[in-house]
């Protein structure tokens, strides 16, 4: 590993902290980059994860992806995890924490609505940053493919009926130009700019696939950073104003993830799952679609809601916790023979 991937955790929480100090120092200049969006969808970010995945999309085979269909069970761990089990548990934990054991310190109004915010999280499972979570963790970069373009498909038809149920609602309606957009920006441009490298470097030399993905690593790296600092850059003054909020939806948020990944991974070693293919399978169930719930919170209940700070807290908490999970994977990865 270079000194990237080997400090990786450090990098993140210098990363977090100088996204908090420059929100505070230049809030406008935050502003105005949040501004660059579309349908909910962050352009600067966009570009940030396009250059993390992009080295991931160039390991593709596309020759290796038609034997998925070979180990099934992977692509049926991730969608009972997705679409069974994790909205369900995460509305589970809003109501406990939020209607009992937080009820002295939050209002019954903004409790409804930090449980309406986690549900909305419960039921995005992450399309983007799988590809990364994959990637440092050495898996299978095909079947991880596969994994998330099953599971954008599902997303299509299942969390619209999925959020409406557990919110009690009937108005629920999926923000397409979100879910497109960030299809098209994180899955099908990387995606065929990595077919069209592959493909040319093949025709050049057979090292020079692994010569380009182990030159871009850093840059992947340095994504993933720049990420970082936005996100937290642009919550920086909610950071400081609401800490004690913060820290409350936090909680449950961190439980969920940890119990989903736990969970997950146990059934992977129930099914023996090969290392590759539960890594990413365990992590997909784990991180979540922010864009798709942080617009559909602000839709149904508005930019300032407790709902929208909730997906917001979502985004914040995702990333540290995930690299954990990340070194977890990857001190329990079998040893070479």
């Amino acid at each position: 590993m270079g000194i990237f991937e080997r400090f990786l955790t450090v990098w993140v929480a210098l990363g977090i902290a100088a996204g908090v100090a420059l929100g505070l120092i230049m809030p406008a200049a935050f502003e105005s980059i949040a501004a660059l969006e579309y349908a909910q969808v962050n352009l600067v970010v966009a570009v940030f994860i396009w250059v993390m995945i992009y080295p991931m999309m160039i390991q593709i085979d596309w020759a290796a992806v038609k034997d998925v269909r070979k180990k099934p069970q992977g692509l049926m761990l991730t969608l009972v995890v997705n679409w069974l089990i994790k909205p369900f548990t995460m509305a589970a934990l809003g109501v406990l924490f939020f209607e009992y054991l937080f009820a002295p310190w939050v209002d019954p109004a903004s409790a409804s609505e930090y449980i309406a915010g986690m549900i909305l999280l419960g039921v995005a499972p992450c399309t983007a940053m799988v590809f990364v979570w994959s990637q440092l963790v050495k898996g299978d970069a095909n079947y991880t493919l596969v994994q998330v373009s099953i599971n954008d498909l599902v997303m299509v038809v299942a969390f619209a009926p999925i959020a409406a149920f557990l919110l009690g609602v009937t108005n629920v309606s999926v923000p397409w130009e979100t879910l497109l957009l960030s299809t098209l920006l994180y899955v099908v441009l990387p995606l065929t700019a990595g077919v069209v490298t592959r493909s040319w470097l093949q025709r050049r030399s057979s090292h020079a696939v692994s010569h380009l993905v182990s030159a871009l690593k850093p840059w992947s790296i340095v994504g993933l950073i720049a990420t970082v600092v936005l996100l937290f850059g642009f919550q920086a003054q909610t950071i400081i104003n609401k800490p004690l909020v913060i820290g409350l939806i936090a909680i449950p948020l961190v439980l969920q993830t940890y119990g989903i990944f736990f969970l997950s991974w146990w059934m992977a070693r129930l099914i023996k799952l090969p290392h590759t293919i539960a890594g990413p399978a365990c992590l997909i169930g784990t991180s979540n679609f922010f864009e798709l719930a942080v617009a559909v919170a602000i839709s149904l209940f508005g930019l300032h809601s407790g709902a929208a700070l909730a997906t917001v807290v979502g985004v914040l908490v995702e990333v540290p916790v995930m690299l954990s999970l990340v070194a977890m994977v990857n001190a329990w990865r079998p040893a070479q023979k």
